[in-house]
């Protein structure tokens, strides 16, 4: 898509970058250091540079990589596009997760560069728009939402280390229909299967209980959400909202969440009487968002693509992949898409 000029709230123009998120095969991502006359100077960025007027953001990124580290672009899909105020411009982040690339890297402009390992980067270390590419890249393209749990629940959690086991690496542990002392046993057992299995647990519960069982994070209802003023948990806690209009959007990048699930994109058994986005809809609430977004609402593995290109994080699932005869097969599926 050829990019058009676009303004800011006060009407001056909005610096349009594209912006490389590349990973080695170690897992490292390559960040290099801006000079320290530059503004933002001194700091670690991803690479990348501005998308010329007229100019297709892809074409401008393998243009921009190519001069500034010395890597030819392969493939690369949409991670996520980000605005950003700074007090002397304003910019529009275009973010790709390049999925294969030729050549080594090198600092063709004279810079540092570096690779690290994702989970090592700190935000503070990186210019004031960079912190939700930073989560992007650590969060999964698939996020698992649990059905309500019936007993036994040996057989719930059976499935769920099924599901782990075959590659899932987020969850939402969602059991609305269970009394409190019963989610609590189960949301325990869960957390285990999950640390066992290097992956991350929300609860869709009081923010309260996932300190108390260990969980990685609390997933806010749109209602909780909306009773929220402030961020409920620390910084070292995951925080998500589910969000189903504009407003919603706004008050979760308000109180600071990391990341939202919108939806519906379709209808679903789970919320019969919510009204479908569509894929453009989501399209619409996803362009002022601030945080990454998974698309939400009868998706699953085979809408990835997709929900990419409408500028989502990735899908979130229930009977997609709760109930599919081949997980694994699946998780694969989608793991070599990258």
């Amino acid at each position: 898509m050829v990019e058009h000029a676009d303004t800011d709230a006060a009407g001056c123009a909005v610096v349009h970058v594209a912006v490389a998120v590349i990973c080695n095969a170690a897992g490292e991502v390559l960040v290099t250091l801006r000079p320290p006359h530059a503004d933002q100077g001194d700091r670690w960025e991803f690479p990348g540079g501005k998308v010329e007027p007229g100019e297709d953001a892809r074409r401008a990124l393998a243009r921009e990589i190519e001069e500034e580290v010395g890597l030819h672009i392969n493939s690369a899909r949409p991670l996520i596009r980000l605005r950003h105020t700074y007090p002397s411009r304003s910019v529009l982040l275009d973010v790709w997760r390049v999925t294969a690339y030729r050549g080594q890297a090198r600092g063709r402009e004279g810079q540092r560069l570096a690779w690290r390992e994702p989970r090592f980067l700190d935000p503070a270390d990186f210019p004031a728009a960079n912190p939700p590419i930073i989560t992007a890249l650590r969060l999964p393209s698939l996020y698992l939402i649990t059905p309500e749990p019936k007993p036994p629940y040996a057989a719930f959690l059976s499935r769920l280390e099924c599901l782990l086991d075959a590659g899932i690496r987020l969850v939402q542990l969602r059991a609305k229909s269970l009394g409190m002392e019963d989610y609590r046993r189960l949301a325990g057992e869960a957390v285990t299967l999950c640390r066992t299995h290097g992956a991350g647990i929300l609860l869709n519960a009081d923010p309260e209980l996932c300190l108390a069982v260990g969980a990685d994070g609390v997933h806010l209802t749109g209602e909780r959400l909306q009773r929220l003023s402030a961020r409920p948990l620390p910084a070292d806690r995951w925080v998500a909202a589910s969000c189903h209009d504009r407003r919603q959007v706004g008050h979760a990048a308000r109180i600071g969440v990391d990341f939202i699930a919108v939806g519906p994109v379709h209808a679903t058994r789970s919320h019969p009487d919510a009204t479908p986005l569509g894929w453009g809809g989501l399209r619409d609430l996803l362009e002022p968002a601030v945080v990454p977004a998974y698309a939400l609402g009868g998706l699953g593995p085979a809408d990835l693509r997709t929900a990419w290109e409408a500028g989502a994080q990735g899908t979130a699932a229930i009977s997609a992949l709760w109930d599919a005869p081949d997980p694994a097969g699946l998780i694969r599926a989608a793991a070599a898409l990258g």
